[in-house]
């Protein structure tokens, strides 16, 4: 059994940064697969594989808050779920083909490493909370692995149930006997928003791969950067500091809706928003290749709306202005919003789109090749 520590004594450790970038890599093979198809068909594939593998993210993310990873066997079990992970991430550009079992698979062994560990905290209410709690999760499991057999809208039909159990899932279960280490909790979502930042960063290289550096690609970059620096400081302006500060001033009953609500079904919404945001830069240098130009609008029409009312649900839940949330959820401070961080990132997205459809239209009137092997652009009116 884990001895229970202080929560004024636990900080997000190495182990755990390391488990974030193989939960990353996960994110930028989402990126790539709706880079591949920015479409709604695409974009509802993402969602539903997404939504999974966030919701055993966010368990692993409670896991070490009640459980902190620092004996040696606990690490072990750690590195056993980035296993886990790892393949899952892998299966994912495939997921709903010819790699559905092996995701399933992967997503298995991710849950079952997650209940072992948290059999091991000592405290009596999580280990209740856990025995409603982990039924429900491997179903879910099973049901991803048994979509992996099917095909059609059968398939669907069990990604979609899966997806629908996950997220109901507290309403069933005493999510109130688990206790929250607000700064561990709060430390632990922030440095997954700086990675997760740091993959829309690699998505701008990951457009230019193998191109000539000129100026058009470089201004779509630097306002693709623009647009991650505007996210950033949308939310670490203070945002993380009031939300470590109302879990702490939360009592012990509501203080886990509140993580819940902020940090499980808002950060969905935030990451969401990121993986479309690097998607749509991938886009916009396609379609400064008039390959795609109007791939490029999912920047400017979608992505950085749904960002900023996530940050907003953040603020909202956590603060005063939850009027949407169950009463366990509400009346917790002040929200302070970042109104030029918002008209920065807006304003960044529409012209880094804007920008890429007109230098596109502009290729093909020019006929100016589209890649090195000096072939013209034609635009397909078919």
């Amino acid at each position: 059994m884990s001895t229970r520590v202080a929560p004024t004594d636990i900080r997000v450790s190495s182990v755990e940064l390391f488990f974030d970038l193989v939960f990353v890599f996960a994110i930028t093979q989402l990126t790539t697969l709706l880079a591949q198809d920015p479409t709604i068909i695409g974009l509802v594939r993402i969602v539903l594989i997404f939504g999974n593998i966030w919701w055993m993210y966010g368990g692993y993310a409670w896991l070490t808050n009640a459980v902190p990873p620092r004996e040696p066997a606990l690490r072990l079990l750690i590195l056993v779920g980035m296993a886990g992970f790892l393949i899952v991430a892998l299966a994912t550009p495939n997921a709903f083909g010819d790699s559905g079992v092996v995701f399933g698979l992967g997503y298995l062994v991710v849950t079952v490493v997650h209940t072992e560990m948290f059999l091991r905290t000592s405290e009596e209410s999580a280990l209740r909370a856990l025995g409603r709690l982990g039924p429900f999760n491997a179903i879910s499991a099973l049901l991803l692995l048994l979509a992996g057999f099917t095909d059609g809208a059968v398939r669907w039909t069990l990604w979609s149930a899966s997806f629908v159990l996950h997220w109901i899932t507290p309403y069933f279960i005493p999510v109130s006997g688990f206790s929250i280490r607000s700064a561990h909790f709060v430390e632990r979502h922030g440095l997954i928003i700086l990675i997760a930042l740091g993959e829309s960063v690699v998505a701008l290289g990951m457009g230019l791969a193998g191109r000539d550096l000129r100026p058009g690609f470089i201004l779509t970059s630097v306002l693709g950067l623009s647009v991650a620096a505007a996210l950033w400081w949308l939310y670490f302006d203070g945002e993380d500091e009031r939300a470590e500060r109302a879990l702490r001033g939360a009592d012990r009953a509501r203080s886990p809706w509140l993580a819940l609500y902020a940090f499980g079904y808002a950060f969905f919404v935030i990451l969401g928003g990121i993986i479309v945001l690097a998607a749509g830069v991938i886009a916009c240098h396609r379609a400064f290749r008039a390959t795609r130009p109007g791939a490029s609008g999912m920047v400017s029409r979608g992505w950085w709306r749904h960002v900023r009312r996530g940050v907003g649900v953040v603020s909202a839940t956590l603060g005063h202005r939850a009027a949407w949330c169950p009463p366990h959820c509400r009346g917790l401070g002040p929200v302070d919003r970042n109104r030029w961080s918002r008209g920065l990132g807006r304003g960044a997205a529409r012209r880094s789109a804007r920008h890429s459809r007109r230098w596109g239209r502009r290729r093909i009137t020019d006929g100016t090749p589209s890649n090195e092997s000096g072939e013209g652009v034609r635009e397909d009116r078919s």
